[in-house]
């Protein structure tokens, strides 16, 4: 009881959180992702950016910000997310065939500019659960983003530094010719959470092989 009343006495302290309040951002985490934009250029006007794990919608609100009305952003989750002008939503399981393929039906023949995601499990506060399975999203950000980015695109994923950690970045390195692991002011100093980056996909997407 008294870690949970730590936490939220840190987060209502939270500078990110107060920001994100008064700037509009249905998470803190928006922070995140405007930093490496604005850092690495991730995002151009006009981009089609897709969002996995999406909800609330934070980072759906800065990609679409960034990519303007000349842009898409298509945003995916398990749980509902109220709407945001000019995004598709589309809700269900990544895992599932049938998601993927709705996911291709919204792209409507182009490729993606960016494959963005902050998914992360429920934490069960057990390491050995918990990083398995941060990775394992990870990964499967990473194989969809193989099947969708356009040649030249970029790729974003949240992961927690521990078991497995270099082998994936390892792996991103393999499908991106610039690739760098970011700690974002607005991540929190004591968490293992990083950022993996990709840029300048090295390929062509599957479905249009």
């Amino acid at each position: 009881m008294g870690k949970n009343r730590n936490w939220i006495t840190s987060h209502i302290k939270d500078p990110f959180v107060k920001r994100a309040v008064e700037a509009g951002y249905r998470s803190r985490a928006a922070y995140k992702l405007l930093e490496i934009d604005q850092r690495d250029g991730l995002f151009r006007r006009g981009d089609t950016v897709v969002d996995l794990g999406a909800a609330p919608g934070g980072w759906t609100q800065v990609a679409s910000q960034r990519v303007g009305r000349e842009g898409r952003v298509i945003a995916v989750d398990v749980l509902p997310m109220d709407p945001l002008p000019g995004v598709v939503s589309l809700e269900g399981d990544l895992h599932d065939p049938a998601v993927q393929v709705q996911i291709m039906e919204a792209l409507a023949g182009r490729s993606a500019s960016a494959v963005i995601s902050d998914m992360a499990p429920n934490i069960s506060g057990m390491n050995a659960l918990d990083q398995p399975r941060t990775m394992q999203m990870a990964e499967l950000a990473l194989d969809i983003s193989r099947d969708i980015l356009a040649p030249g695109a970029g790729f974003l994923v949240k992961v927690f530094q521990g078991e497995g950690f270099d082998a994936f970045v390892k792996t991103v390195q393999q499908s991106f010719s610039k690739v760098y692991v970011r700690k974002p002011k607005a991540s929190r100093a004591n968490s293992r959470e990083v950022y993996v980056l990709g840029l300048k996909s090295v390929s062509e997407p599957v479905w249009l092989k």
